[in-house]
């Protein structure tokens, strides 16, 4: 399927939701440039499974996207990254809470050089309210909401969702996000941020 043929799509993302997300879009068509740090993203080694030393997981959450090095540490890593988003419709980033803006790529700092991004931050708690700074897992975010409290057998401890369900419903509905914003952006000429709290979804 080609519905997003033409877009560019910058992820900085690691782990599972955005990941997720950006292999979405991927999926639709779209041309995703996965960054990772000069280590390699650290899924890459998560398993088993591993199919030829790396994590079946990791694999299936960026099938049909290009990966490049960047060391975002460093002043020629932060100016290639904002010479790429200048030149993509799409940013989706999944750093701790407030270290992309410490990086100097931020939201606003980004779209003020490319106005009709479409810029998506997925974060565990978003960028409001008194959690807004910390940093989580889709294990807590399955504890803080509450859904461990209904899985499991009467009279036992909660148990964890077997499958990472607020990395990938996170994921899902950041894709679903990025898409309407896109559609917007084609009506408006105006790009947005969509910011996903991983808690919400």
């Amino acid at each position: 399927m080609d519905t997003l043929a033409g877009i560019r799509v910058l992820d900085v993302t690691s782990s599972l939701a955005g990941p997720t997300c950006t292999q979405l879009l991927a999926s639709l068509g779209a041309e995703v440039i996965k960054i990772e740090p000069p280590g390699g993203d650290h899924a890459r080694a998560w398993g088993p499974p591993f199919v030829n030393g790396e994590g079946a997981m990791f694999l299936a959450s960026n099938a049909g996207k290009r990966s490049l090095v960047l060391d975002l540490s460093t002043p020629d890593g932060r100016d290639e990254l904002l010479r790429l988003a200048g030149e993509s419709h799409v940013l989706v980033q999944s750093l701790r809470p407030g270290a992309a803006e410490a990086h100097g790529f931020g939201p606003d700092a980004v779209r003020a050089r490319n106005p009709d991004l479409v810029y998506c931050t997925i974060g565990a708690f978003g960028s409001r309210g008194p959690l807004r700074d910390q940093p989580g897992y889709d294990p807590l975010l399955q504890a803080a909401a509450g859904i461990m409290s209904v899985t499991g057998e009467p009279d036992r401890p909660p148990v964890r969702v077997g499958v990472a369900i607020a990395d990938i419903t996170s994921g899902m509905f950041a894709a679903q996000g990025i898409s309407a914003a896109l559609y917007a952006r084609e009506r408006t000429g105006k790009g947005q941020h969509v910011d996903i709290a991983m808690l919400d979804t």
